[in-house]
């Protein structure tokens, strides 16, 4: 009987612990300010305008790269989280592998992110890379494309026309078939 009286008041004490929480939790969520969110990454560009323009600094000798250097040549924009992480590797790997196939369509791949130059320099390096990757380090590229995400880019992607109008979007992206998705779409656009 003793036992059956404490199991009923340790029940009681977990109810009332739990409420007690639940009440709090409301009560913060009800006063505490609201911030404003954007879908993630914030508002997509609009399709077939002209792309943000941007100088950033590169792994390659060159010093900087500008969406400008390309002109007269499509361009594939894609934003990554982070370097040596396994997603974007494989993304990464996956534009190499496809290298010869952007050359073939006139198309140069830059790859963005907010790791350092010379974070870019180790990762080319590592997975034998030969295209340009840009250090956004603030993120200001990555937020005028709606591609941030508080401290790192998302994993979006961007097609520019030789003109430097933007003719595709691709967010959501899986990297294991991302180029051969991208590969497809050139296709799509150069065939018009």
């Amino acid at each position: 009987m003793l036992s059956r009286c404490l199991g009923r008041s340790l029940m009681s004490r977990r109810f009332l612990l739990k409420l007690l929480l639940t009440l709090c939790l409301s009560l913060f969520t009800a006063f505490s300010p609201t911030i404003a969110a954007n879908a993630l990454g914030g508002a997509q560009l609009p399709l077939n305008q002209a792309a943000p323009a941007f100088t950033l600094p590169t792994n390659t000798g060159e010093g900087t790269v500008s969406l400008a250097d390309y002109k007269g040549k499509w361009v594939v924009v894609y934003f990554y989280p982070k370097d040596f992480t396994s997603g974007c590797t494989l993304e990464a790997r996956r534009f190499q592998q496809d290298l010869p196939k952007y050359g073939d369509r006139n198309t140069q791949i830059l790859g963005i992110s907010v790791d350092s130059v010379a974070s870019h320099a180790e990762f080319c390096d590592s997975e034998g890379l030969k295209f340009p990757l840009l250090a956004d380090p603030d993120g200001s590229v990555s937020k005028a494309y709606g591609s941030w995400m508080g401290v790192v880019a998302l994993r979006h992607t961007y097609v520019i026309d030789p003109d430097g109008i933007l003719r595709a979007t691709f967010t959501g992206v899986n990297p294991a078939i991302h180029s051969t998705e991208v590969l497809t779409k050139l296709n799509e656009l150069q065939a018009v």
